[in-house]
């Protein structure tokens, strides 16, 4: 209601040192104060399942277990039934846990979540960074909870540092009026995965971009390797 035009955000961070490399906040700080990287309260949607599959792997789960991707529905105490889809409305059978992941699919992540349990999962976005309040429903596990943009941005680099997330770190150094440093963080790193857990899932995620969600977009644009997840 505040603005004629639709706002964003963008946040590059380093994963080694968890170094802001560029923060927008939206489109115009004189139109709007607002940060939307460290004010605003987003679901993440799919971009939340590396966390599921994370907590499930740790558990013994492995990603060649099989699901059933198929219509499903979740009786909720006092609310109507719950009957989630996929963002394509279809159904993909028997597929295996990797393909579930790398292909974004809804249900295979709800059926996986309550097999791990709802606590576990909001222990495991703990760990993982994420401070606001996840409420224990299955609609979790597809990303349903609101959470800061920057601290869902940084718990990817528990991946992409083999199981150790790094805190983000917007200031560089302090430097007197000689230019002599004065004051200078140091990188936190914080252990939240076992290191081979970290590996597969990464390895998943570089899935998304070879054959996954994302093969068609930024696969079909880069030649590099890269991991990710759409959402």
């Amino acid at each position: 209601s505040q603005s004629p035009y639709l706002q964003g955000l963008m946040l590059t961070l380093e994963a080694k040192t968890g170094f802001v490399r560029a923060l927008v906040g939206g489109r115009d700080f004189g139109d709007s104060k607002f940060n939307r990287v460290t004010q605003s309260r987003r679901q993440p949607g799919s971009t939340f399942k590396p966390i599921v599959f994370a907590a499930a792997l740790e558990q013994g789960h492995t990603l060649s277990e099989l699901v059933v991707d198929e219509p499903f529905s979740l009786d909720i105490p006092g609310q109507d039934t719950w009957s989630p889809q996929n963002y394509d409305l279809k159904f993909g059978g028997q597929m295996t846990l990797r393909r579930a992941l790398y292909d974004s699919r809804n249900i295979p992540t709800i059926k996986l979540g309550q097999l791990v349990g709802e606590q576990t999962v909001i222990d495991e976005a703990r760990r993982f960074g994420i401070s606001t309040n996840v409420r224990a429903v299955p609609s979790i596990h597809i990303g349903s909870a609101d959470v800061v943009p920057l601290e869902m941005i940084a718990s990817f680099t528990a991946f992409a540092n083999t199981g150790a997330r790094t805190v983000p770190q917007a200031i560089l150094r302090v430097e007197d009026r000689a230019g002599r440093i004065i004051w200078q963080p140091q990188p936190k790193k914080v252990s939240v995965l076992e290191p081979a857990v970290a590996w597969l899932v990464t390895d998943v995620l570089r899935d998304v971009v070879r054959r996954g969600t994302a093969s068609g977009t930024v696969g079909s644009q880069i030649t590099f390797p890269a991991a990710g997840k759409t959402g």
